[in-house]
Protein backbone atom coordinates (compact mmCIF):
# COMPACT_ATOMS: atom_id res chain seq x y z
CA UNK A 1 0.00 0.00 0.00
CA UNK A 2 1.08 3.98 -1.01
CA UNK A 3 1.80 4.92 3.05
CA UNK A 4 3.85 7.25 4.64
CA UNK A 5 6.39 4.87 5.45
CA UNK A 6 7.05 3.78 1.85
CA UNK A 7 7.18 7.54 0.70
CA UNK A 8 9.75 8.41 3.51
CA UNK A 9 12.00 5.15 2.80
CA UNK A 10 11.67 5.68 -1.05
CA UNK A 11 12.83 9.19 -0.95
CA UNK A 12 16.05 8.33 1.28
CA UNK A 13 16.83 5.28 -1.00
CA UNK A 14 16.71 7.74 -3.56
CA UNK A 15 18.82 10.27 -2.33
CA UNK A 16 21.39 8.09 -1.20
CA UNK A 17 24.35 9.03 -3.84
CA UNK A 18 24.72 6.36 -6.32
CA UNK A 19 26.29 6.09 -9.38
CA UNK A 20 23.29 7.55 -11.20
CA UNK A 21 23.65 10.86 -8.92
CA UNK A 22 27.12 10.76 -9.74
CA UNK A 23 26.98 10.48 -13.47
CA UNK A 24 23.71 13.09 -13.44
CA UNK A 25 25.86 15.51 -11.47
CA UNK A 26 28.65 15.36 -13.91
CA UNK A 27 26.68 15.34 -17.09
CA UNK A 28 24.91 18.52 -15.73
CA UNK A 29 28.30 20.26 -14.50
CA UNK A 30 29.61 19.15 -18.83
CA UNK A 31 26.61 19.73 -20.50
CA UNK A 32 24.49 21.85 -19.04
CA UNK A 33 21.01 21.26 -16.93
CA UNK A 34 18.98 19.72 -20.18
CA UNK A 35 21.37 16.98 -20.93
CA UNK A 36 21.47 16.06 -17.29
CA UNK A 37 17.54 15.70 -17.63
CA UNK A 38 17.82 13.39 -20.67
CA UNK A 39 20.12 11.53 -17.83
CA UNK A 40 17.71 11.48 -15.54
CA UNK A 41 15.26 9.86 -18.04
CA UNK A 42 18.00 7.28 -18.63
CA UNK A 43 18.65 6.19 -14.99
CA UNK A 44 14.78 5.95 -14.16
CA UNK A 45 14.10 4.11 -17.44
CA UNK A 46 17.02 2.04 -15.91
CA UNK A 47 15.08 0.75 -13.64
CA UNK A 48 12.45 -0.81 -15.32
CA UNK A 49 14.21 -3.71 -15.95
CA UNK A 50 14.37 -4.54 -12.20
CA UNK A 51 11.12 -3.57 -11.50
CA UNK A 52 9.77 -6.15 -13.96
CA UNK A 53 12.28 -8.60 -12.44
CA UNK A 54 10.68 -8.24 -8.94
CA UNK A 55 7.09 -8.09 -10.49
CA UNK A 56 7.62 -11.62 -12.32
CA UNK A 57 10.01 -13.13 -9.74
CA UNK A 58 12.97 -13.07 -11.92
CA UNK A 59 14.99 -11.78 -9.02
CA UNK A 60 14.40 -15.05 -7.21
CA UNK A 61 16.48 -16.58 -9.93
CA UNK A 62 19.18 -13.88 -9.73
CA UNK A 63 18.95 -14.26 -5.91
CA UNK A 64 19.07 -18.28 -6.32
CA UNK A 65 21.95 -18.18 -8.87
CA UNK A 66 24.62 -17.40 -7.71
CA UNK A 67 26.22 -17.45 -11.41
CA UNK A 68 23.26 -15.43 -13.02
CA UNK A 69 24.10 -13.08 -10.29
CA UNK A 70 28.01 -12.90 -10.88
CA UNK A 71 27.85 -12.47 -14.59
CA UNK A 72 25.80 -9.59 -14.24
CA UNK A 73 27.59 -8.05 -11.40
CA UNK A 74 30.72 -8.01 -13.27
CA UNK A 75 29.77 -6.62 -16.39
CA UNK A 76 28.21 -3.95 -14.47
CA UNK A 77 31.57 -3.44 -12.76
CA UNK A 78 33.43 -3.50 -16.40
CA UNK A 79 31.07 -1.01 -17.00
CA UNK A 80 31.65 1.31 -14.03
CA UNK A 81 35.64 0.87 -14.62
CA UNK A 82 34.43 1.89 -17.99
CA UNK A 83 33.49 5.41 -17.17
CA UNK A 84 36.01 5.61 -15.00
CA UNK A 85 38.92 5.30 -17.79
CA UNK A 86 37.09 7.55 -20.33
CA UNK A 87 36.40 10.23 -17.65
CA UNK A 88 39.93 10.25 -16.12
CA UNK A 89 41.43 10.23 -20.06
CA UNK A 90 39.30 13.02 -21.14
CA UNK A 91 40.91 15.82 -20.21
CA UNK A 92 38.36 18.14 -22.12
CA UNK A 93 35.90 16.31 -20.11
CA UNK A 94 34.95 19.31 -18.22
CA UNK A 95 35.75 22.53 -20.96
CA UNK A 96 33.78 24.55 -21.94
CA UNK A 97 30.34 22.07 -24.04
CA UNK A 98 33.43 19.66 -24.07
CA UNK A 99 31.65 18.18 -27.29
CA UNK A 100 29.22 15.77 -24.44
CA UNK A 101 26.03 18.38 -26.00
CA UNK A 102 27.14 16.72 -29.32
CA UNK A 103 25.66 13.63 -28.01
CA UNK A 104 21.98 13.74 -28.60
CA UNK A 105 19.30 13.04 -25.70
CA UNK A 106 19.31 9.17 -27.10
CA UNK A 107 23.21 8.44 -26.39
CA UNK A 108 22.92 10.14 -22.79
CA UNK A 109 19.73 8.24 -21.97
CA UNK A 110 21.37 5.21 -23.08
CA UNK A 111 24.48 5.77 -21.22
CA UNK A 112 22.33 6.16 -18.13
CA UNK A 113 20.07 3.55 -18.45
CA UNK A 114 22.61 1.08 -18.79
CA UNK A 115 23.95 2.17 -15.78
CA UNK A 116 21.44 0.77 -13.81
CA UNK A 117 20.42 -1.92 -15.75
CA UNK A 118 23.68 -3.50 -14.94
CA UNK A 119 23.67 -3.12 -11.17
CA UNK A 120 22.40 -6.60 -10.09
CA UNK A 121 21.80 -5.09 -6.47
CA UNK A 122 19.35 -3.07 -8.12
CA UNK A 123 16.96 -5.96 -9.03
CA UNK A 124 17.67 -7.80 -4.85
CA UNK A 125 16.53 -4.39 -3.48
CA UNK A 126 13.29 -4.23 -5.22
CA UNK A 127 12.90 -7.78 -4.55
CA UNK A 128 13.24 -7.05 -0.50
CA UNK A 129 11.74 -3.66 -0.56
CA UNK A 130 8.46 -3.83 -2.52
CA UNK A 131 7.14 -6.92 -0.61
CA UNK A 132 7.34 -5.15 2.83
CA UNK A 133 4.59 -2.79 1.60
CA UNK A 134 1.97 -4.70 -0.56
CA UNK A 135 -1.09 -5.26 1.09
CA UNK A 136 -1.71 -9.32 1.76
CA UNK A 137 -5.48 -8.80 2.21
CA UNK A 138 -5.89 -11.59 -0.58
CA UNK A 139 -5.76 -9.35 -3.17
CA UNK A 140 -3.77 -8.75 -6.81
CA UNK A 141 -0.68 -8.05 -5.37
CA UNK A 142 0.52 -6.79 -8.94
CA UNK A 143 -1.30 -3.55 -9.52
CA UNK A 144 0.03 -2.98 -5.79
CA UNK A 145 3.44 -3.97 -6.92
CA UNK A 146 2.68 -1.51 -10.31
CA UNK A 147 1.54 1.68 -8.17
CA UNK A 148 4.98 1.77 -5.80
CA UNK A 149 7.06 0.69 -8.75
CA UNK A 150 5.89 3.80 -10.33
CA UNK A 151 5.72 6.38 -7.14
CA UNK A 152 9.47 4.90 -6.66
CA UNK A 153 10.19 6.02 -10.28
CA UNK A 154 8.64 9.18 -10.13
CA UNK A 155 10.49 10.01 -6.98
CA UNK A 156 14.00 8.89 -8.66
CA UNK A 157 13.44 11.20 -11.50
CA UNK A 158 12.64 14.39 -9.91
CA UNK A 159 14.98 13.85 -7.40
CA UNK A 160 17.93 13.17 -10.03
CA UNK A 161 16.12 16.33 -11.82
CA UNK A 162 17.15 18.55 -8.99
CA UNK A 163 20.68 17.10 -8.18
CA UNK A 164 21.20 18.21 -12.02
CA UNK A 165 19.90 21.53 -11.40
CA UNK A 166 21.95 21.80 -8.33
CA UNK A 167 25.35 20.84 -9.62
CA UNK A 168 23.70 23.12 -13.27
CA UNK A 169 24.35 26.02 -11.18
CA UNK A 170 28.13 25.71 -10.25
CA UNK A 171 28.78 25.58 -13.84
CA UNK A 172 29.98 28.57 -14.47
CA UNK A 173 32.62 28.05 -11.68
CA UNK A 174 33.68 24.79 -12.83
CA UNK A 175 34.20 26.00 -17.20
CA UNK A 176 36.34 29.17 -15.47
CA UNK A 177 38.78 27.23 -13.73
CA UNK A 178 40.52 24.79 -15.25
CA UNK A 179 41.94 23.38 -11.36
CA UNK A 180 38.43 22.66 -10.95
CA UNK A 181 38.00 21.19 -14.30
CA UNK A 182 40.97 18.68 -13.29
CA UNK A 183 39.60 17.76 -9.59
CA UNK A 184 36.19 17.32 -11.04
CA UNK A 185 37.53 14.75 -13.58
CA UNK A 186 39.53 12.83 -11.31
CA UNK A 187 37.20 12.73 -8.33
CA UNK A 188 34.38 11.57 -10.81
CA UNK A 189 36.66 8.81 -12.12
CA UNK A 190 37.47 7.90 -8.84
CA UNK A 191 33.82 7.71 -8.26
CA UNK A 192 33.00 5.47 -10.52
CA UNK A 193 35.99 3.24 -9.94
CA UNK A 194 34.71 2.96 -6.52
CA UNK A 195 31.47 2.19 -7.22
CA UNK A 196 32.88 -0.64 -9.38
CA UNK A 197 35.07 -2.05 -6.65
CA UNK A 198 32.31 -1.89 -4.22
CA UNK A 199 29.82 -3.61 -6.45
CA UNK A 200 32.42 -6.20 -7.18
CA UNK A 201 32.66 -7.42 -3.56
CA UNK A 202 28.87 -7.64 -3.46
CA UNK A 203 27.64 -9.89 -1.81
CA UNK A 204 24.45 -11.55 -2.20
Amino acid sequence: MLTLDFLITSLIVVLIPGSGVILTISTALVAGKRASLFTAIGCTAGIVPHLLASILGLSAILHSSALAFQGLKFAGVAYLLYLAYATWRDRSAFAVDSNAVSHGPGALMLKACLLNILNPKLTLFFLAFLPQFIAHDGSDPIPQMLLLSGVFMAMTFFVFVLYGLLANLFRTAVIESPQVQNWLRRSFAASFAGLGLNLAFAQR
